[in-house]
């Protein structure tokens, strides 16, 4: 079940860092970790001081902006290392580009 997740975990951040080099000139870092997501993003954060800010999509779903938004935006917030920005998930490209 384990190797099963990772290479899970392996295709879908493949996906997304495919699109992030099609919309950039950056190479982006690809990291799997296991445990607690707000835990691991943050120990990630303090463990590379290359990170300067916290970039979230948020869900468009009724049931709230997702899982991450949720734990980071609400109880971590405060104490979080480093700014987070929240980007509604009903922006459009054109709309995060004007902004950006």
């Amino acid at each position: 079940m384990r190797a099963e997740a990772m290479d899970e975990a392996e295709t879908t951040l493949g996906r997304f860092a495919d699109l992030a080099r099609r919309h950039s000139s950056i190479e982006p870092e690809l990291v799997i970790r296991e445990g607690s997501r707000a835990e691991q993003i943050m120990a990630l954060i303090e463990a590379d001081e290359d990170i300067a800010i916290l970039v979230l999509a948020a869900g468009t779903d009724k049931e709230g902006p997702g899982p991450l938004v949720s734990s980071i935006a609400g109880k971590l917030s405060a104490t979080f290392p480093v700014p987070i920005t929240i980007v509604p998930g009903t922006l459009s490209d054109d709309d995060i580009a004007a902004i950006a």
